[in-house]
C-alpha cells in the first residue's frame, strides 16, 4: 500500500489553517498570518508522528490536549488562563462542527471507508481513491465557508435580539402587545409637531382599529384623507411623509394612541408622545419583530419601575 506521505502532511496543514482561522473569525480575534501559519505547522506535524514508532504516544489524548494548547497559544498569544481557555473551546467547537460535518457528509453519499489508527482511511487501494480525496480538498473548503456564514449569522440574530423588547400600545380603549426592534436608523418625525414616529405592521394593527378604519386605510390614499371628516376616528389619523431609497415624497397613515410602553431591561418606560405609522407589508420575514421604534422614544420615556 503505497501511502504519499507529503499529500496527508499538506492536507492536516490546509486543514489546521482553516480551523483557526474560523476560531479568530468567530471570536474577532486580530491575527498575525506569520502566527497563524506557525500554529497550522506546529498541528500538521502532529500526523508525520503516526508513521514513526511514537504512533501509539502521538494518538495518546494528552498528547493531543497539549499540541492544541501549543497551536492556540501559538496563533493567539498567551494573556491570561481565560482568554486560552476561551480560545481553546472554540477551537475545539469548530473542529467537531467541521469533522462532524465531514464524517456526516460521506455517510450520507455512502462513500467506503475505515477507522484505521485514529484516521479515516477508504477501502480502495492506496490511502483513498480520487473521489475520496477530490471530496475532502473540495468538500472540506465548502462545508467551512457555509460554517462561516453561519456563525456569522447567529452573530447577526444575536445583536438582533438585543435590540428586541416588548411594546404595549393602547388604542380606543384596545390594547397590543408587540415585539418591537430599536433601529437607530428610524429617524422618522411629525414634520409640524416633531414627534417620533414608530412603524407597526397593518395586520397587527388591525386587532385594535375599528373595520371601518382598517379598510380606509387599506384602500385609500392618505392624501384622501383631507377630503374625509365624518367618521370619529378621523381625528386620531394622522398624515406623515417620508423619502424611501429609489423613491420620491411617500407619505404613510400613522395614528395617535392613547398610551405606549415599553419593556426593556426589566424597566418599564412610558412613551408620552409618539406616532404610530402603519405599514401595509410585513417588516420581518421571519417574524422577529413586528414594529420598528424610534430611537428617542427609549431616550424620552419615562422609567416608571425597575427590578
Amino acid at each position: 500500500m503505497s501511502i504519499y506521505l507529503d499529500v496527508i502532511w499538506l492536507l492536516n496543514f490546509c486543514f489546521d489553517l482553516l480551523l483557526i482561522v474560523l476560531t479568530a473569525i468567530i471570536l474577532k480575534r486580530r491575527i498575525k498570518w506569520r502566527n497563524v501559519l506557525l500554529s497550522a505547522l506546529i498541528g500538521s506535524l502532529l500526523v508525520l508522528i503516526f508513521f514513526t514508532p511514537f504512533a501509539n504516544i502521538s494518538s495518546h489524548p494528552l498528547t493531543k490536549f497539549f499540541v492544541s494548547c501549543l497551536m492556540i497559544i501559538t496563533a493567539f498569544g498567551m494573556k491570561r488562563l481565560r482568554y486560552i481557555l476561551q480560545n481553546l473551546l472554540m477551537f475545539y467547537f469548530v473542529s467537531f462542527v467541521m469533522g462532524g460535518a465531514m464524517i456526516g457528509t460521506y455517510y450520507f453519499f455512502e462513500v467506503s471507508f475505515l477507522f484505521h489508527d485514529n484516521m479515516i482511511m477508504t477501502n480502495a487501494g492506496g490511502f483513498g481513491d480520487p473521489i475520496s480525496w477530490l471530496f475532502i480538498i473540495i468538500g472540506f473548503p465548502i462545508i467551512w465557508y457555509y460554517s462561516r456564514s453561519q456563525f456569522d449569522q447567529v452573530e447577526e440574530t444575536k445583536i438582533q435580539y438585543e435590540h428586541i423588547v416588548v411594546v404595549t400600545i393602547r388604542f380606543m380603549d384596545r390594547t397590543i402587545s408587540l415585539k418591537g426592534l430599536i433601529d437607530s436608523g428610524n429617524q422618522l418625525y411629525d414634520p409640524i409637531t416633531k414627534t417620533p414616529v414608530m412603524i407597526v405592521e397593518m395586520e397587527k394593527m388591525k386587532r385594535i382599529l375599528p373595520e371601518e378604519m382598517v379598510q380606509f386605510i387599506s384602500e385609500k390614499d392618505p392624501l384622501s384623507l383631507f377630503e374625509v371628516n365624518e367618521p370619529s376616528w378621523i381625528d386620531h389619523l394622522r398624515i406623515i411623509p417620508y423619502r424611501a431609497v429609489g423613491f420620491d415624497h411617500q407619505f404613510l397613515f400613522a395614528i395617535k394612541p392613547q398610551e405606549i410602553f415599553i419593556e426593556k431591561n426589566d424597566e418599564r418606560i412610558k412613551v408620552k408622545k409618539a406616532l404610530v405609522g402603519i405599514n401595509k407589508t410585513n417588516l420581518s420575514c421571519d417574524g422577529h419583530y413586528e414594529c420598528i421604534l424610534h430611537p428617542k422614544m427609549i431616550q424620552k420615556g419615562k422609567i416608571e419601575n425597575a427590578s
